[in-house]
């Protein structure tokens, strides 16, 4: 199943500082993002959703902008076309101050489903950081 590029922004009350430590500690993305969040010594991350481990690796990173996870294949499988990730980045409109999440998706999800699935997980986020 090839992979598409899904994308999506959401408003968020609350400023991009008090919002970054979500996106990029496992403590942080274990609150909203997935039912736990664990990383090893090798700072591969495991993403647990329904008992389920999805292997990731933070590939980028600026502080207080944005986060790129690339997920890993299962090392028994034949890796076929580009890895499926997830890149996370807040914009600060200037003029208002408010500050809006930028989903990226590339997975094999179709764009209903994600849709869906971002809008519950952007919520839990923002009854996480009160915004």
């Amino acid at each position: 199943m090839a992979n598409h590029k899904f994308t999506a922004e959401f408003e968020l009350r609350a400023s991009s500082k008090m919002v970054f430590p979500y996106l990029n500690t496992p403590s942080g993305l274990a609150q909203w993002f997935a039912d736990d969040v664990q990383v090893d010594e090798d700072k591969v991350y495991y993403f647990i959703w329904d008992n389920q481990n999805h292997r990731a690796r933070l590939t980028a990173q600026k502080l207080n902008h944005y986060v790129k996870f690339e997920f890993l294949p299962d090392p028994t499988e034949e890796v076929i076309g580009d890895h499926p990730y997830i890149e996370l980045r807040l914009d600060t409109n200037e003029l208002t101050g408010t500050t809006f999440l930028k989903v990226i998706d590339y997975s094999a999800e179709d764009d209903e489903e994600l849709i869906d699935i971002w809008e519950n997980l952007v919520h839990t986020l923002r009854e996480t950081v009160g915004g």
